[in-house]
């Protein structure tokens, strides 16, 4: 049986639901993301691109080239909440589907034309959506879900466009290879410089000659621009790893402020794993200095989540990797090697105090939020926490604005 996917995709998704809440926007240039000099674009308006901005462009850019533009800084518990209403809509009208991102989307609805028309069916769901939410959707049904996602982009703003089955070739080939998925800046540079610029030379070229440019990657390339991909829709993907990272408005020498970032990090995900029953058994901390070379240290240990077990060893590997000459832009710690599986009680170390401090401290938390509790050397730490369980199976909230 032949494959049907359905790609679906919020359009300008922060953009919209600040316009939402703000109808004086709509029709404005607006840009969404951090708000200071190091602030990066997270969504930024159809008004702004016009003038050459784009997501993940510095914010002092982006100001520079549309001085008009209206700056917000975002606000992620109300993005997830309308990212969950669409996800429930969704939800009852697909049998399988993945939530990709915040905003995005893939579903799979093969051999559903035996009972209705895919593409009808799709179109009632967007006008569903739209209807209920006040958001903007696009999609791109076709075989696969590369397809899909080009004809998605190619569709936008706020419409929907079908893909034959055994017309994906003629459908990529006048397209940019930039709009191939996984052609980045670098990428596309390397295949202009051999002269390519569409789609359709790609597909001309022996997938040998992509291999010995790119690599494996080459190969992956050609693939997609011929329209073959065999991606299965998943819908759960159990997180392998936790981290969070913190960019300095003003590069910092200030070691004890880094350490308290640093316990206040530590503790916040050491909570995230205890409220998932997940345990780690690698750690590792990255700095990057003002020169923005970026460094980074880890360490396996065996699987715990206590706090008080992992904010000794997160501080011992920064002062084995913390240059003490230079100004640090930006720390960030990560937790790797999870596993199911609650705390493990040290025979030798944990009293039953310490076993009950978690409960009670994990109790407070779960009820009035990440930081009701702090340890007192991380209270300086303002924006640590999170809005959700990051192991409810959803994709996390993507904000390029954390500052300190």
């Amino acid at each position: 049986m032949s494959k049907t996917i359905l790609h679906i995709d919020l359009d300008t998704f922060y953009v919209s639901v600040e316009r939402l809440n703000n109808r004086e926007l709509h029709n404005k240039p607006l840009l969404v993301g951090g708000t200071g000099d190091r602030g990066v674009v997270a969504a930024c308006s159809y008004e702004t691109r016009g003038f050459g901005v784009h997501s993940g462009m510095p914010m002092k850019m982006a100001r520079e080239l549309c001085p008009d533009a209206v700056v917000i800084r975002g606000n992620a518990g109300d993005y997830s909440k309308h990212s969950d209403v669409v996800t429930e809509i969704i939800k009852e009208y697909v049998p399988t589907f993945e939530k990709s991102s915040i905003d995005e989307f893939y579903a799979d609805l093969t051999g559903m034309d035996r009972f209705f028309g895919c593409y009808q069916y799709a179109s009632e769901m967007r006008k569903k959506i739209i209807k209920e939410t006040g958001l903007p959707i696009s999609f791109g049904l076709s075989a696969n879900k590369i397809v899909s996602k080009v004809a998605t982009n190619e569709a936008k703003p706020n419409n929907q466009l079908k893909i034959d089955e055994g017309l994906e070739k003629p459908f990529l080939a006048p397209l940019s290879i930039k709009k191939i998925p996984m052609v980045g800046d670098k990428t596309y540079q390397t295949l202009r410089n051999l002269g390519l610029r569409q789609v359709r030379t790609v597909q001309e070229m022996p997938m040998e000659v992509m291999q010995r440019v790119l690599g494996v990657n080459g190969g992956v390339i050609w693939k997609r621009a011929n329209g073959i991909d065999n991606t299965p829709v998943i819908p759960f993907c159990e997180r392998k790893s936790i981290s969070t990272e913190r960019t300095f408005d003003k590069d910092t020498i200030d070691v004890n402020r880094l350490r308290g970032i640093l316990i206040a990090m530590t503790e916040n995900l050491a909570y995230q794993l205890r409220r998932g029953d997940k345990l780690t058994a690698c750690i590792s901390v990255k700095i990057r200095y003002s020169d923005f070379n970026t460094y980074s240290k880890q360490m396996r240990i065996p699987y715990t989540s206590g706090d008080h077990i992992l904010i000794p060893k997160i501080l011992d590997l920064f002062k084995n990797l913390y240059n003490r000459r230079l100004l640090v832009r930006l720390i960030g710690i990560r937790f790797s090697h999870l596993v199911s599986g609650n705390y493990q009680i040290n025979l030798f170390d944990d009293t039953e105090e310490i076993l009950s401090l978690y409960n009670a401290l994990d109790y407070i938390r779960k009820r009035y939020g990440d930081k009701s509790v702090l340890r007192a050397s991380g209270m300086g730490a303002k924006t640590i926490g999170r809005m959700h369980n990051p192991f409810n199976g959803l994709p996390p909230v993507v904000l390029a604005h954390r500052k300190l």
